[in-house]
């Protein structure tokens, strides 16, 4: 039987050569977190930037939705 130390030892070894998991499209969900935002900030603004607010979260809400669905085929 293996000493515990040793045995604890063989673990960490085997888990130093396995590959990191990496978050596949970091950049998709850093824009979906980033339009996330830009929609909040819309939302709450007092004013409706020259007429365009709503056109702008409306188009947020497109992409949003577009960024999602890539995302999820991605994960299938």
């Amino acid at each position: 039987m293996m000493k515990p130390l040793l045995f604890a030892a063989a673990i960490a070894g085997s888990l130093a050569f396995t590959p990191a998991t990496i978050e596949p499209h970091p950049r998709i969900h850093a824009a979906i977190a980033a339009l996330v935002d830009a929609r909040a900030e819309l939302k709450g603004a007092a004013h409706d930037f020259g007429g365009h607010k709503a056109a702008a979260m409306r188009a947020v809400d497109v992409a949003l939705k577009q960024l999602r669905l890539a995302d999820a085929y991605d994960n299938k």
